[in-house]
């Protein structure tokens, strides 16, 4: 089996298939293997993938399965001793997975990622504008990625451990996978977006039909939280790791240019205009996934309950109330998830103590 497993999870994303692919297969290590997971259609993105890069493996569950389980099904089927995750608009420079890996000589190392830079793909051609260097988190629970929107001046140019990586370029050690792998909870699972229109937060898809024959029901673990479904699955994973020992860090060396199709505001909270037109360009579907996940994100993972989060939460709320009412629907569902997201917070404590108090048997 080949030591590096690249996996891309595509939606959609047929024009951008031609230049990812070939940034792929011009790497200079060689001894990995490719993995499409096709999560939407539409547009004939697998046909053309096929056609054009036939060398890479297709699996089609024949929905919008998302990015947290559609990377949870190659993690689960492939012995592979890395993962390379590729974002559907991400373009590695040629020796990016031979740098990223060097950081994996630290056996304490879990994942890894590159200096991401911004890419135009309008113009076809990569920019100076830093995408992430690693994703840094608060008290209050607001992860963000570092140097976002800056000029890359080399600013970043350590090799540094980080709170959290960006799924768009991470590497991650399937032994730290394992290590810390959750087991999937029964209830109801987040929705994906049929073709044209949205689906509640909270629709029940268990029995949907999945032609990859690994449907949930199939399956005892996650490393991705499925009730996710995509954002902030990568910073919570990054985050169980941290908890559990492992190392998260940033690669500078490993340069990747990123689309990015949303991201933070460029002047976040400080220039509230800003803010609030940059969340109006999100459509519903991402702005009730981002405010439901960010909460369960730090529910799981935070060591205490600090008061800048409550304080970050009632301004958000208050935010939500006035400009963004459309994202109240999801409430329900948060509240309807609530248990199950707090027995996963006893999960992941549990299994950590155990670890822990058997090291220091041995």
């Amino acid at each position: 089996m080949p030591k590096v497993t690249v996996v891309q999870v595509i939606y959609n994303s047929k024009k951008y298939i031609q230049p990812v692919f070939e940034a792929i297969f011009r790497q200079t290590f060689k001894d990995f293997n490719v993995v499409a997971v096709i999560a939407g259609n539409a547009d004939g993105g697998k046909e053309f993938l096929s056609e054009k890069f036939p060398q890479v493996e297709i699996i089609d569950p024949g929905y919008n399965i998302g990015f947290a389980k559609g990377h949870n099904l190659v993690f689960e089927k492939y012995p592979s001793d890395f993962f390379q995750l590729v974002n559907p608009d991400l373009i590695m420079e040629p020796n990016y997975i031979e740098e990223i890996l060097k950081a994996f000589e630290d056996p304490k190392v879990g994942a890894a990622t590159g200096k991401l830079l911004r890419y135009d793909f309008e113009n076809n051609q990569p920019t100076k504008t830093i995408d992430s260097t690693g994703v840094s988190i608060s008290k209050s629970g607001r992860a963000r990625d570092r140097g976002q929107h800056e000029i890359d001046y080399h600013q970043f140019d350590d090799l540094t451990s980080v709170d959290a990586v960006s799924g768009a370029g991470a590497m991650y050690r399937r032994e730290a996978l394992k290590a810390i792998k959750t087991p999937i909870l029964s209830s109801r699972p987040s929705p994906s977006e049929s073709e044209g229109e949205r689906r509640d937060l909270l629709k029940d898809s268990s029995t949907r039909p999945d032609k990859s024959g690994l449907a949930r029901n199939d399956r005892e673990f996650e490393f991705f939280d499925e009730d996710f479904h995509s954002y902030w699955e990568d910073v919570d994973l990054s985050w169980r790791m941290a908890n559990a020992g492992w190392k998260n860090v940033y690669v500078p060396s490993a340069v990747g240019y990123h689309g990015r199709a949303s991201g933070s505001s460029k002047g976040g909270y400080k220039d509230i205009g800003g803010f609030i037109r940059h969340h109006r360009k999100l459509s519903s579907f991402v702005r009730q996934l981002n405010y439901k996940n960010h909460i369960f994100m730090y529910i799981k993972n935070s060591k205490w309950f600090y008061p800048q989060f409550f304080v970050r939460e009632f301004f958000m709320l208050i935010y939500i109330l006035v400009f963004e009412t459309g994202t109240l629907k999801v409430l329900p569902g948060i509240f309807e998830l609530l248990p199950k997201m707090w027995q996963k917070r006893k999960n992941i404590q549990n299994k950590i103590h155990f670890e822990r108090s058997e090291k220091s048997v041995l």
